[in-house]
């Protein structure tokens, strides 16, 4: 565990050792709140790996669900230390997302569903500085920035070839169509959409409009799997705070919706042709007078 460098990954993984002694002695989550004189959700929390974990606590619930060895103890207890040193994104500056990065760098796939624009692991540098300038009221240049920087670290993984994560991402047909920065910035954007679309651990599908209704109409969702644990995550983006669902059921109900997406959706190769029809609709005379 010392070698790892995201601290989300620890916390997640001393979370469900924490859990797994838990349910070993038999105590609901509820049972041990009210032993320590503490809340339940600061409980689950913790076995979700959302909350750091002091080893003062690891050491008490230990004491609570009988655990006497001291080298599991210890461990735990390392584990708990090396949960809170910050990751990369720290270092950049104030991040509002910063618990997502945690949980997208420990991801082992993403199933995404996006309904106005490209997702941010598939964005072009420019796209993405135009669309934090656009979708930010008053944000500040630094900001812009800071967040860019950030956009374009993510992607180092999605995109590196001897550590890919599954990528799957459903879009609706707005997000093609929507203009972001200029005609140029599109056509480029969508052009390395299809490339990134080619490798073989993204796969790109797009929900024309005439598909009609369909599951995602409600908004934006990714569904976040992780290689410690069989229910995943699912991220809802929200502007000023995002919502995280982590119950089996609800992850479930989240995962029969994108398998209806992917099933209304192009197959990947039809959506490459219809990327490419998008970048050659784009305006070309904007294109000119950005030129001259």
């Amino acid at each position: 565990m010392a070698g790892n460098g995201n601290p989300t990954v620890r916390r997640r993984r001393l979370g469900a050792e924490l859990r797994r002694l838990r349910q070993a002695s038999g105590l609901t989550s509820t049972e041990v709140a009210d032993r320590l004189l503490i809340s339940q959700p600061k409980i689950s929390h913790l076995e979700n790996g959302r909350r750091a974990i002091k080893p003062r606590d690891v050491r008490d619930l230990c004491g609570l669900y009988g655990v006497t060895d001291p080298q599991v103890i210890d461990s735990l207890m390392r584990m708990a230390t090396e949960s809170d040193r910050p990751g990369w994104w720290v270092a950049c500056g104030e991040v509002p997302y910063a618990v997502y990065i945690g949980l997208e760098t420990a991801a082992s796939s993403i199933h995404s569903y996006e309904p106005l624009v490209i997702p941010g692991l598939l964005q072009t540098p420019a796209y993405a500085r135009a669309v934090i300038e656009e979708t930010i009221p008053l944000a500040t240049a630094e900001q812009i920035a800071v967040r860019r920087e950030v956009r374009l670290r993510r992607q180092a993984r999605a995109h590196h070839p001897a550590r890919p994560f599954r990528l799957w991402a459903v879009l609706d047909e707005s997000a093609l169509r929507r203009m972001v920065g200029s005609p140029t910035i599109m056509r480029d954007q969508l052009d390395y959409l299809n490339r990134l679309g080619m490798q073989p651990h993204i796969t790109v599908q797009v929900l024309p409009h005439g598909a009609g209704a369909h599951p995602g109409v409600s908004g934006q969702f990714s569904i976040l799997r992780f290689p410690d644990s069989a229910a995943g995550s699912v991220h809802l983006e929200r502007f000023t705070s995002d919502v995280y669902l982590e119950k089996r059921s609800d992850v479930q109900h989240y995962s029969v919706m994108y398998d209806h997406l992917q099933a209304k959706a192009l197959d990947p190769e039809n959506t490459r042709h219809f990327i490419a029809r998008a970048a050659q609709e784009l305006p070309t005379a904007t294109v000119a007078a950005e030129a001259t």
